[in-house]
């Protein structure tokens, strides 16, 4: 039996000036939680997985506001696993962000894992106000240790002051447009991801287009926005290349 689940996260400031949690629940397999954050500043939710998903046929939604000036992090607890169910249908997950004025969203939950013979469609649609900060990472894995990847049909769309900033698509696996495992994509790698970093002060000055190593990409976008993608022979080097470009941006945002 498919499962339909939603979380709901809303971040605002109450009234000494401090993030508060207004909305914070979810059901079936998405348990958000409030937890500390590092620095004590702005508020972090981690989602903890209650039970496997998603398998085949789930429909699962985590729908996240974050209020004007609020800050917020959200993290998960484990990697998410995509497994195969009883029958043919495809496995949702969809990621509703909204970002207002002044206010930062960082968005990092740990690796969407594509194992064999699963197959997930994935929808990340994120709406920013001018003057809103995001930072969203994605990674995905291609199959588990050993064996080969399910299919994985992931979508980013990115709208700034109701304007597009992003619209991709990409697909891996069986039923994805041939080449996809080719030398000019994968290349035989089996971890896959992106950072986006979206800071008004890029306005002024962005940083500069570059390669990052052998397998990893900074690109201006055409907003105050930079985009890196990155690839990687596993999980561990996937994360260590986008930390390192992260900490890179965050510490000299004017490049």
């Amino acid at each position: 039996m498919s499962v339909r689940a939603t979380a709901r996260i809303t971040a605002a400031l109450d009234g000494r000036g401090v993030t508060s949690l207004p909305v914070l629940a979810g059901d079936g397999p998405l348990a958000p939680r409030r937890t500390r954050t590092p620095t004590g500043s702005g508020a972090r939710v981690t989602v903890v997985g209650a039970m496997s998903a998603p398998l085949g046929g789930d429909r699962l939604t985590i729908v996240t506001r974050v209020g004007e000036g609020a800050r917020l992090t959200v993290d998960s607890a484990a990697a998410t696993v995509a497994l195969p169910g009883e029958g043919c249908e495809p496995a949702t997950y969809e990621t509703e962000l909204s970002v207002g004025e002044r206010a930062e969203l960082r968005w990092l939950p740990e690796q969407f894992v594509s194992a064999h013979g699963s197959v997930l469609h994935m929808t990340t649609r994120v709406r920013l106000a001018p003057t809103a900060r995001l930072v969203l990472r994605e990674e995905q894995i291609l199959g588990r240790h050993a064996e080969t990847t399910g299919t994985l049909i992931s979508r980013l769309t990115v709208h700034r002051a109701g304007r597009p900033l992003i619209d991709q698509q990409l697909a891996y696996g069986p039923g994805a447009p041939g080449g996809w495992d080719g030398a000019a994509v994968l290349g035989g790698h089996r971890a896959v991801g992106q950072l986006l970093v979206v800071e008004p002060a890029f306005d002024e000055r962005y940083p500069e287009a570059r390669l990052l190593g052998d397998t990893a990409v900074l690109t201006p976008l055409a907003g105050p926005a930079v985009l890196v993608t990155a690839l990687a022979a596993d999980a561990r080097r996937l994360r260590g290349v986008l930390d390192e470009a992260l900490n890179e941006l965050l510490d000299a945002p004017a490049g």
